[in-house]
């Protein structure tokens, strides 16, 4: 038996059931023209700053729709596709625009006519709004349009010191993932303009479409969500101490570059909330974080220093444009088997040599991971990709059989086989599949295929049954949180410089 076998067994039965998933769905609204929509978020969707299931994130075209805790995979995309049939028959309702389907943008305007997300007055809206301009001058607003699915993950009776083990080794065998599900091999060029790239046309006939030919995810790549100032946080998973203290010191450390932008500009409008390398915990980069439920006011690192980890979230999942709300069952139920291995399998502690190693194979999966005899690092020796992947899979089988035990039927060895089945087929992974679609179908046109993508999904989602009861129940959802946002704003009684100051107080950050 295993050393993973073995640990297997010995979480239980019981342990196994109390798994627990939910899921973040970014999506840009776009008119049917594949332009990004300037409209504000719709009111009728709710106030982004209090609706517990509809936000935005970075930008006001962003959709942001976020699930409950679920005990099984069927529940936890229950309510996603809910969600959507009332976000697909409000936009429907208001005009013409849909949610673009695609990881990588719609065609995008000039970067300072990005809009920004608004959430009102008070000064936690506020906030949220001054911290996105600042990530606007530090990094761009076209990056922050990148969208993608997070999966948020925990097990009960799990420790920090669990936790951190299953995050370095997701850290050591994300690229399988991007591999598996990477799916953002292409992209409109407006997303690009005025930058060095280093992507190809995508055909002849392909205008304003760029590529890679063997990438799985440009989004996790050099052009997505990277940050060459945050490449010097060589952050250590070796415990939640080492983990905290890393952030500690990105968030209270002024970092020159970013005192140059100034917390305010000549007119007194703010650029950013502050001038350290992170403003606030949220603005690190990571393929996946340890989370923990805060409290109202409370800062994310002093929640997890003060009651520890509560659940992962992972970070690097791609839109499949092939499922209508980015993400299909048999994903969750692979995720699920992933994530448990990453917690059985032995997870030595990290070094800055290995993590700068993993931040290169992560470049090398996402830019060129479906490139016959790719290799990446692997204990200062090189090991292809595939052959690697091969093993992590196969590993998994126990992990797969358990769960189907557990819960019954044969769900999760199926979603094991199908994803050995892609990775010896590579024509079938995402990426693959997304440019094969693009060439023959779409002329070789990005936009075109998610255009298309789109207009299908729309029309799937809004001939879904859907009764006068639950419409009632997200309009109640979407008045309750205006109500909300309102009293946000009557609540008020310190200015907002007096209330950032306290904020990014160094000393909230610390436990006790």
């Amino acid at each position: 038996m295993s050393s993973i076998e073995q640990r297997l067994h010995q979480l239980g039965a019981e342990r196994l059931r109390g798994m627990r998933r939910g899921i973040e769905k970014e999506s840009l609204r776009a008119l049917p023209s594949g332009a990004l929509a300037l409209t504000p978020h719709p009111a009728a969707l709710g106030a982004p700053l209090t609706h517990p299931h509809i936000t935005t994130d970075y930008c006001e075209s962003q959709l942001e729709l976020i699930t409950g805790v679920h005990a099984s995979v069927d529940d936890c995309l229950g309510e996603l596709s809910r969600t959507h049939q009332f976000v697909y028959r409000t936009l429907a309702e208001l005009g013409d625009e849909r949610l673009w389907v695609g990881s990588m943008p719609c065609g995008l305007p000039s970067d300072e006519n990005i809009p920004i997300g608004r959430y009102g007055t008070s000064n936690v809206a506020r906030a949220k709004s001054v911290y996105r301009m600042g990530l606007a001058h530090r990094y761009g607003r076209r990056m922050q349009t990148i969208s993608g699915i997070h999966y948020n993950w925990s097990l009960p009776g799990l420790g920090n010191d669990e936790y951190f083990a299953l995050i370095r080794n997701f850290r050591r065998h994300s690229f399988l993932l991007l591999l598996l599900f990477g799916a953002s091999p292409a992209l409109c060029a407006s997303f690009v303009a005025g930058r060095a790239h280093g992507l190809l046309p995508f055909g002849p006939e392909a205008a304003g479409t760029l590529h890679l030919p063997h990438a799985t995810s440009l989004r996790m790549g050099r052009l997505g969500y990277q940050s060459e100032a945050q490449a010097r946080l060589a952050v250590s998973c070796n415990s939640l101490e080492r983990y905290a203290d890393s952030l500690h010191e990105a968030l209270t450390r002024p970092y020159p570059p970013y005192e140059a932008i100034g917390i305010r500009n000549l007119g007194g409008e703010y650029n950013q909330l502050a001038t350290s390398l992170l403003q606030i915990e949220n603005e690190f980069y990571g393929t996946i974080r340890p989370k923990r439920v805060i409290r109202s006011g409370e800062r994310p690192l002093h929640a997890l220093r003060e009651r520890g980890v509560e659940y992962v979230e992972v970070r690097c999942m791609d839109l499949d444009p092939f499922a209508p709300f980015g993400i299909e069952a048999p994903t969750m139920r692979l995720l699920d088997v992933f994530l448990l291995h990453c917690l059985l399998a032995p997870s030595p502690d990290d070094t800055p040599d290995e993590i700068a190693a993993l931040g290169r194979n992560q470049q090398q999966a996402a830019a060129r991971g479906r490139e016959p005899g790719r290799r990446l690092e692997r204990g200062g020796a090189e090991v292809v990709l595939t052959e690697w992947a091969d093993e992590l899979l196969a590993q998994c089988a126990p992990i797969a059989a358990a769960l189907d035990e557990v819960f019954g039927g044969s769900a999760y060895r199926e979603a094991l086989a199908a994803a050995q089945r892609t990775l010896a087929a590579p024509d079938t992974l995402p990426s693959a599949r997304t440019l094969a679609t693009m060439r023959q179908d779409f002329a070789g046109s990005f936009t075109r295929f998610i255009r298309a993508q789109a207009e299908h999904t729309r029309g799937h989602i809004l001939a879904l049954p859907w009764s006068a009861q639950q419409q009632a129940a997200f309009s109640a959802m979407a008045k309750v949180s205006h109500h909300r946002r309102e009293a946000l704003e009557a609540d008020d009684t310190l200015d907002f410089e007096s209330w950032r100051l306290a904020y990014l107080d160094p000393a909230r950050l610390l436990p006790g």
